[in-house]
C-alpha cells in the first residue's frame, strides 16, 4: 500500500528531475566530445602498367555542429557522388579478372568476399569493411564470395577523379 509520504517523495524526485536544465547537459557532453581518429579503409587501384594493388587510406574528421541542437559530431569532407547501388551475390559466386566498372566505395553489410589483386595478394572483407575500388583500367581484380551466406553490399558511386 502506498502512503502519502511515498507519494510526496516521488513527487519531489520528479520535480528535481524536471528542474535539471536539459540544454546544460547537452552542452556538458559536447565539451567532452573529441574529434574521431581517422577511419581507415582499403583502396584497390591500378598502377601505370594496369596492375592492381591494395593500399590503406584514411578519412579524416573535424568536429562540426552537424545537426543542432545535438552536440557536435565528427564529420568528414563531402565526397561528390552519383548515387548508391545495392549489390548481392550468392555463396560461391566468382568474378574472374575484371576492372571495376566505376570508382566506388563498397560497404560490405553481410557475408564475406575475397579479393585478389595482380600481385597475387588476397584479402577478405566482411561486414563493416569499406573498400574504395579504383582499378577501372588494366587487369582489374578477382572477387569471390567465400561465406556460406549471400553477400550484401552497398556501392556508393563517386563522380570525378
Amino acid at each position: 500500500m502506498t502512503t502519502l509520504g511515498d507519494w510526496r517523495s516521488g513527487a519531489i524526485i520528479l520535480a528535481l528531475i524536471l528542474a535539471i536544465p536539459v540544454r546544460g547537459h547537452a552542452q556538458e557532453r559536447s565539451e567532452l566530445i573529441k574529434v574521431a581518429a581517422p577511419l581507415t579503409y582499403i583502396r584497390i587501384y591500378a598502377d601505370s602498367l594496369g596492375a592492381s594493388h591494395f593500399a590503406a587510406d584514411k578519412v579524416d574528421f573535424t568536429l562540426v555542429d552537424y545537426a543542432p541542437p545535438a552536440p557536435a559530431i565528427s564529420v568528414s569532407e563531402v565526397a561528390a557522388t552519383q548515387g548508391v547501388i545495392f549489390l548481392s551475390s550468392p555463396s560461391g559466386w566468382f568474378g574472374d579478372w575484371h576492372p571495376a566498372p566505376r570508382r566506388q566505395y563498397i560497404f560490405c553489410m553481410s557475408g564475406e568476399v575475397e579479393v585478389e589483386v595482380s600481385n597475387g595478394e588476397i584479402r577478405r572483407f566482411g561486414p563493416g569493411s569499406i573498400i574504395l575500388v579504383e582499378d577501372t583500367v588494366g587487369q582489374g581484380h578477382i572477387t569471390r564470395v567465400v561465406s556460406a551466406e549471400r553477400v550484401h553490399m552497398a556501392a556508393v558511386v563517386l563522380t570525378g577523379q
